[in-house]
């Protein structure tokens, strides 16, 4: 998985960020929170755009070269956004749990109308995505 960072700003009522490796990606918020999950999706859909356009997935630039670059101002904090993205094919996995989550997990599938596969994938996404 990449990381790539971004930069919080805002107080009060309005939060942003923005990924300056990528231009015109920005999230906002009404908390901290709320724009860095924002911020997360729209990389996920720019960058899967570009890939899905034959554009090339700029590198990550690493903190150091964020803070040497000027970039970061007064107030603003560095916060890394993980880059998640569907390859476009399924693998098979074997995954070893207890007989109890597993049956937890199969009920809140069946309400949600999911599968199990696509339940547990769309969790593992989003602990991904808040880590």
């Amino acid at each position: 998985m990449t990381y790539y960072v971004g930069i919080l700003d805002g107080t009060g009522a309005v939060w942003g960020v923005r990924i300056p490796d990528v231009s015109g990606c920005v999230g906002a918020g009404a908390s901290p929170e709320q724009a860095i999950a924002d911020v997360t999706i729209a990389l996920r859909d720019v960058m899967a755009h570009r890939r899905g356009g034959g554009f090339e997935i700029p590198a990550p630039s690493s903190v150091s070269a964020i803070l040497a670059s000027g970039e970061i101002q007064a107030g603003e904090t560095i916060v890394m956004i993980p880059l998640v993205l569907d390859s476009g094919r399924t693998v098979r996995a074997n995954l070893t749990m207890d007989a109890g989550l597993l049956d937890a997990i199969d009920e809140a599938a069946t309400l949600r109308g999911v599968t199990r596969s696509a339940f547990v994938a769309s969790a593992a996404r989003e602990k991904i995505e808040a880590a």
